[in-house]
Parts: C-alpha cells; structure tokens; sequence
C-alpha cells in the first residue's frame, strides 16, 4: 500500500490549487454580489474565458479519453481536482468533456452529440427524475410510443441539471409498460433528444443557487436512431450516470470542507471575547477539530471509491459510502464555521451562508441519504460485499 500522492498527482493537484487562487477565488465577492441582485453568477462568456485559461494550462477534458483531445487522467485525479475546484463556490468546470453514458453512443451519434460536447459546442444534460419518481424508479411515467421509424415522447422530468441550457437531452422513457410494471427496472429506454424536437424547459427556483430545470415533453418525435444504447437498456445507463455522480459528491465535500474550516481557523484566531481568542475557547477548539477529523475520513473514503474505479473494479459500494459520509460531514462542518462566525456568518457578505444553503441538497441530489443506507445495509446483508473487502 502507498498511502500518499505521487509527484504527477502532486504537481497536478498544486497547479489546480494555484489556478483557484489566481483565477476564481477573486471572482467570489461579484458572484456573491451578482446572485444577491439576481444576475447570472458570471457573465456571459467569462466561464468561457476561464475555461479556455485552463487549457492553456494543460487542462482540458480531465477525464477524456486521449483518442478524444482528453488529458485522461483517471478518477484518482478527477477526485483530487475536484476537491480543489470545490474550494471555491465559483460555478467553474473544466472545459473537453462529456457525460460518461454519451460514449455508449454510436458512431454516427459520436460524431453529432459527443464530439461537439467535448467540443464545447453542444450543452447537454441528463433527465430521470420525475415529479414523482426520485430514488424509486418504479413511479417512472413519461412514455416512448413506437410510431413507424420514430417513437413518441410524452411526460415531465423534474430537477434536471442544465436542462435550461442544454442543446439536448439524455431521457429515460418507458417503452414497454408490462416489463417496467414488472420489475421497475426493465423497459426503459434511454434517448437523445435535440431540443429543437420539441421538448420544453422550465426554471425551477430553489433555496440554493442550483437552478434546475423541469422539462416537457408534449408528442415529441425521435428517430430511431436516436435511441442511446439499446431499446429497454436505459436502466443500466441511468445507474451509471448517477453511480458516477455520488463519489464526486464526497470530493466536493472535502474541497468544501476545507475551505469553510480554514475560514473558521483564521477567524477564530482574531475574534476576541473577554480578552482572549475564541480559537483558546475548548467550544472552539472541539468544533475545529471533529471538524478537521471529519474531512479527513471523508477524504480518503472518496479517494478509494476512485483508486477502485481506476483500477477496474466495481465501487458501487464505496461510492455509496462516500457519498452518504461526504454529503452529511459537510452540512455539519459548513453550520459548526457558521456558528464559529456567529452573526457574520448568518450575513450574505461571507459565502458561508450560501455554502450553508448548497450543501444541503447534497444530502438528497444523486441518491438521498435514505437510498444510500439501504444500498450499502443490503449489499452487506445480502452477502453482495464483504466487510474490509476493499483494502
């Protein structure tokens, strides 16, 4: 075993530490000020333009395959640039990249939807949920009718990331009812659909700055050869995308976490009550340091969810964990540093209120925090891994 970073991770991790500096924690104070009046968080064309700075830096498509203009640089490094990222609540992403399903694509669809996403020339987005279908698959109704050579697209999808502005959409239909009534999993089909096909997006507000989108889909018409994968082979890809999708959410807490509990050292040190630092408080010190243990375990449950997936194994189980551990230490790292601020951290002058707020929904974004519980209590009481299996 080698428990530490190798010099590429490490020169990689420091040159994504230093672009946050530089680049996107100045931007913070006119985020937080664009959101406050009800402005986009960055203007238009800056997320662009800090994109285009990354890949002068070598920084483009992280987790692209090199045959697709990618560095390729793993999960391993995924989770450690993530964390980093996280550091600041900048909406930033790194540009050359596709969601992982839409490589399931065929040739023909590789070259009209994957290629110009890696591009930056297409926007898409992925839709399962519905209004009352979250974690349980089985409530799915929005339906694929076979009509000659097209299917027939009828229903709505719920909280779907990016669906405001992308130029397609990923969507899960049901196009056997009996199979799907059946088992809840199977006869359900994953398609590609342009938005120019029809189908509709609508700004859902929430408490966070998040701003998903509900979609409808009124008799809109897809070609056949639109369908992603095969007929009745949506399941599995929808499984893989929100798979994906959970063990980021631990790296994001770390990311998070550490910046928020820096905040609160820093504070604490120059806060004073009855004239001495708070950071001499034991009150203090006990949050700074359940906090500090915390991030840490949170840390390298998420870096061995990823080490599992580079290394070819299936981390299904691990990413479950991560995801439940990394989405609940941060909603209690995130109120300890706002306790820690007292008043100031209630404002919207700081970002820990904002923090506060986004953090919040990663306990139910991707898999609640119920759903992961029953994952990983039934895989161990079903025999399906073994306790220590993955050291």
């Amino acid at each position: 075993m080698h428990l530490r970073l190798t010099e590429e991770q490490k020169m990689v991790q420091e040159t994504i530490r230093k672009f946050v500096e530089k680049e996107l924690i100045p931007l913070e104070n006119d985020v937080l000020r664009n959101e406050r009046e009800g402005r986009p968080s960055l203007p238009p064309g800056k997320l662009e333009e800090l994109q285009q700075k990354a890949k002068e830096a070598g920084f483009w498509g992280i987790n692209t395959p090199a045959e697709y203009g990618g560095a390729d640089l793993g999960q391993m490094m995924m989770a450690l640039v993530t964390m980093e990222i996280s550091k600041t609540f900048v909406p930033f992403k790194f540009g050359g990249s596709a969601d992982n399903i839409l490589y399931y694509a065929n040739e023909e669809q590789k070259k009209k939807y994957l290629i110009p996403t890696i591009n930056g020339e297409k926007k898409s987005c992925f839709a399962m949920t519905e209004p009352s279908a979250g974690s349980d698959t089985r409530n799915i109704k929005m339906t694929a009718v076979k009509d000659g050579n097209e299917w027939v697209l009828n229903g709505e999808k719920t909280f779907i990331t990016g669906g405001n502005e992308a130029d397609f959409v990923m969507v899960i239909a049901i196009t056997d009812k009996e199979k799907h009534k059946a088992t809840g999993r199977e006869g359900v089909t994953c398609f590609i659909v342009d938005r120019d096909m029809g189908w509709k997006s609508e700004y859902i507000h929430t408490m966070g700055e998040w701003g998903p989108a509900g979609l409808v889909f009124d008799n809109v018409r897809v070609p056949e050869e639109n369908i992603l994968g095969e007929v009745h082979g949506g399941y599995k890809l929808g499984l893989e995308w929100i798979g994906f999708a959970r063990w980021i959410i631990g790296a994001r807490a770390v990311g998070a976490g550490e910046r928020l509990l820096q905040m609160a050292i820093d504070y604490s040190k120059e806060r004073e009550t009855f004239g001495k630092p708070i950071s001499e408080r034991q009150a203090i010190q006990w949050q700074i340091a359940d906090s500090a243990v915390e991030i840490e375990a949170a840390r390298w449950l998420t870096l061995n969810a990823a080490f599992t997936l580079d290394i070819g194994e299936d981390n299904r189980h691990l990413a479950s964990i991560a995801k439940l551990y990394g989405s609940n230490i941060a909603n209690r790292v995130v109120d300890r540093v706002l306790q820690i601020h007292g008043g100031m951290g209630y404002t919207r002058e700081l970002p820990i209120e904002r923090w506060y707020r986004e953090t919040r929904l990663w306990r139910i974004y991707d898999g609640t925090d119920e759903m992961q519980r029953l994952i990983i209590s039934r895989n161990l009481l079903k025999g399906h891994v073994k306790l220590g299996q993955f050291i």
